[in-house]
């Protein structure tokens, strides 16, 4: 597994070359550890009802959305979707292809081979 290359601001992480937004930082540990494991849960509940679904199962299409729900309800709650965590009125470039973003020179600098910016 590589290791997450994560903007300045820790807003987001880039993975193949397109930004995905971070947990909120001011969550508490307790809180951060609580919601993740409830998004590692919803997840896998995500996987058997594919599962369940493609073997035929009745009520597998109901439980495939009840999982899909637990699981943006989580990252909700992590404030990796849904409304932004900073205050400071900059936009959600969640998703976006950094080279479309402000962030387009600093990654451009990381990818000529410089090193991260802690």
């Amino acid at each position: 597994m590589s290791v997450a290359i994560t903007t300045p601001d820790r807003r987001y992480i880039v993975v193949r070359e397109r930004l995905w937004r971070c947990a909120n930082p001011d969550l508490s540990e307790a809180c951060r550890e609580a919601l993740v494991k409830r998004l590692m849960t919803a997840r896998r509940d995500v996987k058997h009802a594919k599962q369940a679904e493609r073997a035929g199962e009745a009520g597998a299409a109901e439980a495939l959305t009840a999982a899909r729900a637990a699981d943006d309800a989580a990252k909700i709650a992590l404030g990796e979707r849904g409304p932004v965590w900073w205050t400071d009125g900059a936009p959600d470039l969640n998703r976006h292809l950094v080279r479309n973003t402000p962030y387009a020179p600093w990654f451009a600098a990381l990818t000529a081979g410089e090193p991260e910016p802690r």
